[in-house]
């Protein structure tokens, strides 16, 4: 794609953002490749790299229903498979769309993403779709607290895992969402409400392949009267191909998102 063409994509998008009552975005994996954390499918993915990890990943719900105290033993003792998330830093572009929040643009981000680099970026009103790697939530009434608020470690060598709730005492597991468990209510009915409420949704980074995260686009597409669609990515994905989307600005969020948010403000004054 051309300069000039990415350019009059970029202007549209920013044009389009400032005319928007409720636009939204959606972030996946391709926003966090940037700041240097291994995606799971790619080529040199987590998984693609090591397929008895996702053998693990594909188990680990079942576990924790079988034996909440063993999930936690075998997660204090694995390794992990992200590493250390508390070194990444959120890049260019976590911040250009921190940045389209603050400017009153953007009303909230839903993700996939379990890094917790959207809420240390600066953006404010953020749905953690398969959770944070930050949390612990509650099983029975989806309480959710920071990880630094349990010392684990204690717990463990006390032989009283499984972490219990403080509010209802029920058992706590990690936030993010494992392979064959449902996607938290509280998050799941709010991000439908978003996508059936937004005149434009952004879709930044994402295969769009995963559900039923990638049915947002859709629920949001049969929205009347119509929404407005803007992918960006590096690569086209069914949105693009089934006409989901109205555009695909091809590239890095990093470089593409900073470029719409100056822009927008441009436009703003």
């Amino acid at each position: 794609m051309g300069g000039s063409s990415l350019d009059s994509l970029v202007q549209k998008a920013a044009r389009d953002l400032v005319a928007a009552h409720h636009a939204i975005a959606l972030t996946g994996a391709g926003i966090s490749t940037e700041s240097g954390i291994r995606d799971f499918r790619g080529p040199d993915g987590v998984w693609t790299k090591n397929p008895a990890a996702e053998r693990m990943a594909y188990e680990a719900y079942g576990k924790f229903l079988a034996d909440p105290k063993a999930y936690w033993e075998e997660r204090f003792t694995g390794p992990s498979l992200l590493g250390n998330l508390e070194d990444v830093q959120p890049n260019p572009g976590h911040y250009a769309l921190a940045e389209l929040e603050t400017l009153g643009v953007l009303k909230c981000v839903i993700t996939q993403n379990v890094d917790n680099l959207h809420l240390r970026a600066g953006s404010r009103r953020v749905l953690e779709y398969h959770g944070n790697a930050f949390k612990l939530r509650c099983m029975d009434c989806n309480a959710r607290y920071g990880t630094e608020e349990y010392d684990i470690d204690m717990l463990f060598v006390q032989g009283k895992l499984p972490p219990r709730c403080r509010q209802c005492h029920g058992v706590l597991k990690a936030d993010v969402v494992h392979f064959q468990e449902a996607i938290p209510q509280d998050v799941a009915t709010e991000s439908e409400t978003e996508a059936r409420q937004c005149d434009l949704m952004l879709i930044c980074g994402t295969s769009a392949v995963v559900y039923p995260f990638a049915e947002l686009p859709r629920i949001a597409r049969r929205r009347y009267p119509r929404v407005t669609i803007i992918e960006v990515n590096a690569e086209p994905t069914p949105l693009t191909t089934d006409g989901i989307s109205d555009c695909l600005i091809q590239g890095k969020t990093g470089e593409i998102l900073p470029r719409i948010m100056a822009e927008v403000r441009r436009l703003r004054g």
